[in-house]
């Protein structure tokens, strides 16, 4: 593997990159969404449809989050500018400034949860990640959605996340709850 950067995609430097012998080897993408754009209604029945139990996580769900993230390590796709770097006891304690929300399954184990840090009235998603068991029934959308409706309660005008365009997901779940991508970026590979 060879050196890498991250440019926004319009940057006038990568056209001298690309004739140089440098690739483009993954994109990302940024997204914004306004708490006076949410639809409130729209979120809540995102969340209201999954079948188990939605919440913010706490001191207590430490472990579930452990194991999680550790089933999940690998399902990040891109490159540097969307890796995940796995959590530990401490990065995955929720605190006033790193919220933490989750899906549960009916009969327990949590199967989705999103990190956010938020700063003030702005919030940005660090990662959403779900148990791949669960994918495509909504839990990703359900666990941002319930972190949207908190936060907005909690005084934050705006949030902000981003991840790989290779990630559909994702991108399906930010497009559900009304965020705007505003930025796009490219990792490139010198060989």
């Amino acid at each position: 593997m060879g050196e890498k950067i991250v440019l926004p995609a319009g940057a006038p430097e990568r056209v001298e990159l690309e004739a140089g012998g440098w690739t483009v080897v993954a994109r990302s993408f940024g997204a914004q969404l306004d708490a006076d754009r949410i639809d409130h209604a729209r979120l809540s029945a995102l969340v209201s449809r999954v079948a188990g139990p939605v919440r913010e996580l706490d001191a207590g769900d430490v472990d579930a989050v452990l194991r999680l993230d550790a089933v999940t390590a690998d399902d990040y796709p891109g490159s540097i500018a969307t890796q995940h770097e796995p959590l530990d006891r401490s990065t995955a304690m929720p605190s006033d400034s790193r919220r933490a929300f989750g899906a549960f399954a009916t009969d327990g184990p949590l199967v989705a949860m999103t990190y956010v840090d938020v700063d003030g009235a702005a919030a940005e998603t660090g990662f959403t990640v779900v148990h791949p068991g669960t994918r495509r029934h909504g839990l990703g959308v359900a666990v941002k959605a319930a972190s949207v409706l908190q936060l907005v309660a909690d005084g934050v005008a705006r949030f902000r996340t981003g991840g790989s365009l290779e990630n559909t997901g994702i991108l399906r779940a930010n497009d559900a709850l009304g965020y705007v991508r505003d930025e796009e970026w490219v990792t490139l590979e010198r060989r």
